[in-house]
């Protein structure tokens, strides 16, 4: 399957005409099987594929896709073409008189000035067929053209009229040239992602320019779906949610001992490296957003108190103004940079209902932050150090990650001379590091450019993670200082930057990566220990208990009065990574049976011996057991 560094890329390639067409095709099957009862609201093509919103006044489940499928291939075997057609407001509001979403959007393109265009699906071009089009031209005629010369050729569509739809494009010539489709799901969504607006019926489909591609596909998302992190979380007793905290993780023990050791495998890390720890307010006042300049560009992603009395707080979303303020509390030297204050305090956005998605999109949330403050001329060195701190978290964990650079958006904030600078240090930088990595023009924060960590998971899919931004506003803005070494006062630069990015997300995508079967070191419990007998065996397991705790290591104990059998299933439902087996024979013995979650068994060791060989998983942090 192919991957595109950015949005243009997508939108301009053959695929992308592909799936917008694919879900031409989709309206135009579901009106022809169904007619009467559909209200077109609208269908963009995704990363994924592409999906339909609708108002259905049928009852529409997955059960009806291999008959609407059929109807698609008909419709695709037909090779009809597909020609766009410029067409007046008072055409446009004509057209689609009874359909309120249609009405919406024409208004919001009249009012920007945009062309008013469709797209038509049909019969080739011929008398009776132009009359259908309003304002048609023979120029824009000649997909139909390239069609009737295409093999196989046009032919009828037994039961199809032309289809139309309100459309910019880009599509296909014809709706031959989809090779490989398939329907994906059915869901609820609100018309345009607002809660407030009624509720419509999405359905979700792919397509691909052969049937290899589909095929790969296909097989990713089933492996996806047997990694799902909802469901292995809930399995594995790590997280949960309720409603009446939508977006907002209740971290259960198991998940929380997780949690608690990618934090501290951080501090560690980070403390070796010279980093600050910090902690500030969760809650301040509006004043402080409107110096760093979030007020007017993020306040709509905040949650926002209004107390009274001219006094509005907001909800701490990140911690760079924080940051600010902290370096600002006293007078700096330059002896001090690079000058680099970390936290990991809790942070919150107001993400829309429609876009969370357990752990990977939330609204509350923790990221192992950074403000690291330096001289211009440390740029390229600050840099280089965290990409040295990057390799170092990443490849714990098998992943492999290419960087992407964002250029200067619109709404900035300072002077491009200034961009231009930070974006050609960053070039630089991004040049001489060794890694893959490609440029997204215009997706810079709005105070500086930044470098976005893309990571790859084991069955291909890409994550953004982690971030390092360039900043030479906000140091400006909270007019921060520091003392050179001619004894001038000058404004340093700060890199924000994250390794992890949000927690919540990073543990979603490693819970999907490993299946749930954490390295020994991060897994919540390292040990089963499975007793055969309880009565019999129960005080030789507690000594192994001991022993093991002891010796730093995380326990299960399992005494329930169960089957060894049993007690082997739960351990491995966990995903623990060893089991300790024991009876009469080892307690004589004073060893224990290992057996691993893989199923393999290592026979009997000494404790002792056991207890080496973990240790040494955990202080390597070694991926294998």
């Amino acid at each position: 399957m192919k991957n595109f560094n950015n949005d243009e890329e997508y939108k301009s390639s053959n695929l992308y005409k592909v799936r917008h067409t694919c879900e031409h095709i989709f309206n135009q099957a579901v009106e022809e099987l169904y007619p009467g009862k559909i209200t077109r609201a609208m269908g963009p093509a995704i990363d994924t594929g592409w999906y339909n919103d609708s108002r259905w006044g049928v009852e529409i489940s997955a059960e009806e896709f291999p008959k609407i499928e059929k109807r698609m291939q008909e419709i695709i075997d037909a090779n009809l073409p597909m020609v766009y057609a410029e067409i007046s407001e008072d055409e446009a509001r004509e057209m689609f008189k009874d359909n309120p979403f249609k009405l919406e959007f024409i208004e919001e393109f009249v009012k920007s000035g945009d062309k008013l265009s469709v797209y038509y699906t049909g019969q080739p071009v011929d008398e009776s067929t132009k009359s259908q089009i309003p304002n048609f031209k023979e120029a824009q005629a000649s997909n139909f053209k390239e069609a009737q010369n295409s093999e196989p050729k046009t032919q009828n569509l037994s039961g199809s009229a032309v289809f139309v739809d309100l459309c910019r494009g880009p599509h296909a010539a014809t709706t031959g040239e989809i090779k490989a489709f398939k329907l994906m799901s059915v869901a609820g969504a609100y018309w345009r992602g607002d809660e407030k607006n009624e509720m419509l019926t999405r359905i979700y489909g792919t397509a691909f320019e052969s049937k290899e591609e589909l095929d790969e596909y296909l097989k990713m998302i089933d492996e996806a779906e047997k990694r799902n992190h909802k469901v292995l979380g809930q399995k594995m007793r790590l997280f949960m949610f309720h409603e009446t905290s939508p977006g907002m993780p209740y971290w259960l023990p198991r998940g929380f001992k997780l949690y608690n050791e990618l934090v501290a495998f951080w501090r560690e890390e980070h403390d070796a490296h010279g980093y600050q720890e910090i902690s500030s307010p969760l809650i301040n006042k509006k004043e402080l957003y409107e110096t760093s300049g979030h007020w007017e560009h993020y306040k709509d992603d905040m949650f926002i108190a209004d107390m009274g009395e001219h006094e509005i707080y907001g909800i701490k979303p990140m911690n760079c103004p924080n940051a600010m303020l902290v370096f600002g509390s006293q007078q700096r030297s330059y002896k001090e940079f690079p000058f680099r204050l970390s936290d990991t305090d809790r942070l919150h956005r107001f993400e829309r209902s429609g876009t969370l998605n357990g752990l990977l999109r939330v609204r509350s949330f923790q990221q192992d932050d950074s403000h690291n403050y330096i001289t211009e001329d440390m740029i390229e060195s600050e840099y280089n150090h965290i990409f040295e701190v990057c390799e170092r978290f990443y490849s714990l964990f098998g992943l492999s990650y290419r960087f992407r650079m964002g250029t200067r958006p619109e709404g900035f904030l300072g002077e491009i001379e200034t961009w231009d600078k930070a974006e050609a240090a960053l070039k630089k930088v991004l040049e001489n590091s060794g890694k893959e990595y490609f440029i997204l023009e215009g997706d810079g924060a709005f105070y500086g450019p930044k470098v976005d960590i893309i990571m790859s998971d084991t069955i291909g899919r890409e994550w953004q993670m982690g971030t390092i931004q360039l900043d030479f506003q906000q140091p400006a803005r909270f007019n921060l200082k520091y003392v050179d070494k001619d004894g001038s006062e000058k404004t340093p630069v700060v890199v924000h930057r994250v390794i992890y990015g949000s927690l919540e997300r990073f543990i979603g995508i490693i819970i999907e990566q490993f299946s749930g079967a954490f390295p020994a070191w991060l897994h919540p419990e390292q040990v089963a220990v499975l007793p055969i007998s309880n009565d019999k065996h129960g005080e030789y397991a507690n000594e192994i208990v001991k022993q093991l705790k002891e010796n730093g290591l995380k326990v299960d104990l399992n005494i329930e009065n169960e089957t060894l059998g049993n007690k082997i299933r739960k351990a491995q439902g966990m995903k623990i990574p060893y089991m300790l087996v024991f009876g009469d024979k080892e307690i004589t013995n004073k060893t224990v049976n290992v057996r691993l979650r893989t199923g393999e068994n290592l026979g009997e060791l000494s404790l002792d011996k056991f207890i080496e060989r973990v240790k040494e998983k955990v202080t390597s942090k070694a991926l294998d057991l």
